[in-house]
């Protein structure tokens, strides 16, 4: 996009400033964060990320993808004083603001899953395993339905069914709603998005077979 790496520098800077006024020490046991060093630690969709008042980097001491630093940015500035308690399960399309994203979560983000996994449900198995994916509590009738902590406070589960004769591949990305206490909705649809993308690496890498 034109001049998104001048945006992307910009909004950088300004969360960083923002995060000047905040103690990591209060709010690191409300979001599951780790402290160490005069930076806070916290794990998205497995890997670790360092946020500190010079930046975010990620395992291999590099800035990650736009996508990442605005969903760690706003999960720490957005951190709620009291522990929200709505835990029942919705669509992305429950949450406040989402009206917009709806169809940009529809297509890249349930419909990339299911385009990608379709007639590959071994794969997303094993893809599901490789991201610490989980048995959810939830009784559904699906050919799989997986948990991730994608974030500390923010798990997420992926309802799959594979394509067969006569119907397509569907898929389905819950989340508790008391998320969008902790993420707006442009984020929550960035974090779909970066679910995709882990799943499909993990199946693209190998490291899966």
């Amino acid at each position: 996009m034109e001049g998104g790496e001048t945006v992307f520098e910009r909004n950088y800077k300004n969360y960083l400033a923002q995060l000047k006024n905040i103690s990591f020490e209060s709010i690191a046991p409300d979001l599951g964060g780790e402290i160490k060093e005069e930076a806070i630690k916290i794990p998205l969709l497995g890997r670790n990320y360092r946020v500190s008042s010079n930046g975010i980097t990620d395992p291999s001491d590099k800035r990650p993808p736009y996508d990442i630093c605005v969903i760690l940015y706003k999960y720490l500035l957005l951190c709620p004083g009291i522990p929200p308690k709505e835990n029942e399960w919705v669509s992305f399309r429950n949450f406040k603001d989402s009206g917009p994203l709806t169809n940009y979560f529809n297509n890249d983000v349930e419909g990339s899953i299911s385009s990608y996994f379709k007639r590959k449900l071994d794969g997303l198995k094993k893809a599901s395993k490789s991201l610490a994916g989980y048995r959810p509590n939830l009784e559904v009738n699906y050919d799989l339905a997986v948990q991730f902590d994608a974030l500390p406070r923010i798990p997420v589960i992926v309802l799959f069914n594979d394509a067969d004769d006569v119907f397509l591949a569907k898929c389905s990305v819950l989340f508790e709603l008391r998320t969008e206490k902790y993420l707006d909705a442009e984020c929550i649809a960035m974090l779909g998005r970066q679910l995709f993308y882990h799943l499909r690496n993990a199946e693209k890498r190998g490291v899966i077979r």
